[in-house]
């Protein structure tokens, strides 16, 4: 699904105020996912905790978003610009690609909560197809 000029244009509009709060939204939503999406636990069964106030929930959900970030500055070239996070959870995490869609729905709900005049129908559907960009770029060493 390709970015159109106004869909990179709204992202980067959204993008410094998501930032803002990319501290939160970052670990709300992946905890958010471990809840509804319990498959996805078993990438971390290594932590005890898998609970919001989790220390490492929190710091990998900041992590995320830092990946997020990284993905806006290289939004015209996503594919090259995310090549280490692709071979990193392809071959080190062995992560399902699916599962960067389902955290993709938990982050839209996060924006949705926290932004709510904000986070338009233009702003969502800008946003689900960068985050749906993001993770095409992520799986890229899958293939």
């Amino acid at each position: 699904m390709s970015l159109t000029d106004n869909d990179i244009a709204t992202v980067k509009a959204i993008w410094p105020k998501i930032a803002k709060v990319a501290n939160e939204v970052g670990p709300e939503s992946l905890a958010r996912m471990l809840c509804i999406y319990p498959q996805t636990k078993i990438y971390f069964s290594h932590w005890s905790d898998l609970s919001i106030q989790s220390t490492k929930v929190k710091e990998h959900g900041v992590v995320i978003m830092k990946g997020l970030s990284l993905a806006v500055e290289k939004i015209n070239d996503m594919a090259n610009g995310l090549q280490d996070l692709s071979q990193k959870h392809a071959f080190q995490m062995r992560v399902d690609p699916a599962n960067f869609r389902l955290l993709s729905q938990c982050i839209h709900v996060v924006l949705a909560k926290r932004f709510k005049a904000e986070y338009t129908p233009e702003v969502h559907l800008a946003m689900d197809k960068f985050l749906s960009n993001v993770a095409l770029a992520i799986a890229e060493k899958y293939r």
